[in-house]
């Protein structure tokens, strides 16, 4: 193996669909084009939306699409103690606060336009058994070199604030789980999808206060529903087939903009001919886009 280690991170709503299958075999490929390894976890920690049944069926259409992992799977609801290690170390250094704002006085405190929490809570020194913890976000701004954006810059305190990094419930937020798992898992690229670009600094913020390392990072075109949204089990995308393996992967390889492949007949030819033609350079340069034929799963 090489110093390249990838992952794919699905949560369980649902089965996977054309664009899961999209940052799939995109992550899926790149690791095996640079000789590392991919994992794959399951995140699983938003107990309201989950379908039961769905990380079964998630495992099972990864591996009839061919795409096999390196390593036990992980899922999230079993790293408990490590998040709170993790939260921990926030404390520790001071960055870390109880808010027990609601979500109509979050839109209140909104009322102005701006996104950014103001830190009402900041210093009232509530306590955490009941309440949300927030992350305490100095003014600085950060930036990254994405491998298909190009370089990207946020002032996190000024465009989100102080964000949740711990629910009430408590159900840990999606921002502490992945950057902890990546850290912990020795993820050293991430590939996914442009709809969490704007996740990146945030996560590139908690990595710093955690003095974890930073992946890099290459975020794809989102795959668009019919109505221009992004494909989703909410936009009404169909599951896909697993009898139809190979024609899902030639469908996703042409919408990464790879040069077509010689004409293949099982799944195992096809991945062993996607990694030696793999070219991150003609990821189309868009945010979005329709596959050319939506229904075909």
């Amino acid at each position: 193996m090489s110093g390249y280690t990838g992952r794919f991170a699905p949560s369980p709503t649902g089965p996977l669909h054309a664009g899961s299958l999209v940052s799939a075999l995109a992550s899926w490929v790149d690791a095996r084009y640079h000789k590392g390894q991919w994992l794959l976890r399951i995140e699983d920690i938003d107990p309201p939306r989950e379908v039961a049944g769905a990380s079964t069926e998630i495992i099972d259409c990864l591996s009839a699409h061919g795409l096999h992992w390196d390593a036990e799977i992980v899922f999230q609801s079993t790293r408990a103690q490590h998040y709170e290690l993790a939260l921990q170390t926030l404390r520790n250094k001071n960055a870390l606060y109880a808010c027990e704002c609601t979500r109509k006085h979050l839109r209140a405190l909104a009322a102005d336009g701006s996104h950014a929490y103001p830190g009402y809570c900041r210093d009232k020194g509530l306590d955490e058994q009941n309440a949300a913890l927030r992350v305490k976000i100095h003014e600085q701004e950060i930036c990254f070199n994405d491998i298909a954006a190009g370089n990207c810059c946020d002032n996190v305190a000024r465009t989100l604030g102080d964000f949740i990094v711990r629910r009430r419930g408590p159900w840990y937020a999606y921002q502490l789980a992945v950057v902890v798992d990546d850290a912990l898992q020795g993820v050293t690229h991430v590939v996914r999808g442009a709809d969490l670009l704007d996740n990146t600094a945030r996560q590139i913020a908690l990595q710093q206060l955690l003095s974890y390392p930073t992946p890099a990072y290459l975020h794809l075109p989102i795959v668009e529903s019919g109505d221009g949204r992004k494909l989703s089990k909410q936009t009404g995308a169909q599951p896909l087939d697993n009898h139809n393996a190979l024609g899902n992967l030639q469908q996703a390889w042409e919408f990464l903009g790879q040069q077509p492949l010689p004409e293949c007949v099982s799944v195992a030819g096809f991945l062993e001919k996607a990694v030696s033609q793999w070219k991150r350079n003609r990821i189309p340069d868009r945010q979005n886009s329709r596959l050319d034929n939506e229904s075909a799963t």
